[in-house]
């Protein structure tokens, strides 16, 4: 057997040799034997992490026992372990370049995309896989603008396109940032220059106007509605200049 069928048989959970593939060597599995297999499935493949909350915890379903899981505090691994089965479940997407296979053992396995034959690593199955080729992903259109971007909350990837011209709603954490610096230092800049304008303005009426006002109490509503809308717009460029910045990785 070639170097890529050894190089690519590791579980994605170290120790993971469950009781439940003890019983995959009987009549009709036989151990050594040769199988045929397809990468993970649609009904295997992890939902979109915001679709995996329950109530107030966070959970996914086995997919070998559909038993619950609880993910709180692992929006960080790719896959999860059952506490009922021992087996390990996909709650990401696989890394670039990877992808899920499931052995009939139920041992989860991560390979190249590319790979089209690999070993399952437990000692009571070692079965070798042919893998059925993986579906042609349609190219992306080319868009201008369109580029891969890094969050700067989760460190997911996504696609945004910079001629939108706004603010970045990440996908998978939905949380806001700004792609690239430039666009969270021009608004900001754009909002404090605002700011001092209404500021100067509602201070010089104020001045100007203040004998006015004191036989007319109408004005002073006019005076802090001026006060305010300058405060509101300093504190608007004062929220873009703190607002972190997701990384933009290249064009598509």
């Amino acid at each position: 057997m070639g170097d890529e069928e050894y190089n690519e048989k590791k579980p994605l959970l170290q120790n993971d040799h469950s009781k439940s593939s003890g019983n995959l060597s009987g009549p009709g599995i036989p151990a050594n034997s040769t199988i045929v297999a397809g990468v993970v499935g649609p009904e295997d493949l992890p939902p979109p992490y915001q679709q995996a909350l329950q109530g107030n915890g966070a959970t996914v379903t086995c997919r070998v026992c559909q038993s619950p899981i609880d993910v709180s505090g692992k929006r960080d691994q790719h896959v999860v372990k059952c506490n009922q089965c021992n087996e390990a479940t996909p709650i990401r997407n696989p890394p670039a370049g990877k992808k899920y296979v499931r052995c009939p053992c139920n041992c989860l396995l991560i390979c190249k995309s590319s790979s089209q034959r690999i070993a399952c690593p437990r000692p009571n199955c070692k079965k070798i896989i042919n893998l059925t080729p993986s579906p042609v992903t349609p190219p992306i259109p080319s868009s201008p603008g369109l580029c891969k971007v890094t969050c700067v909350h989760c460190r997911d990837t996504f696609l945004f396109n910079t001629l939108k011209n706004a603010l970045a709603r990440c996908p998978h954490c939905r949380k806001v940032s700004s792609v690239g610096p430039q666009f969270a230092k021009s608004r900001g800049k754009l909002f404090l220059f605002l700011s001092f304008i209404l500021l100067c303005l509602a201070v010089g009426v104020t001045v100007g106007t203040y004998q006015y006002a004191a036989t007319h109490g109408g004005t002073y509503f006019i005076y802090a509605g001026a006060f305010i809308a300058g405060l509101a717009l300093l504190l608007r460029s004062i929220y873009y200049y703190s607002m972190k910045v997701s990384i933009i990785e290249g064009p598509v």
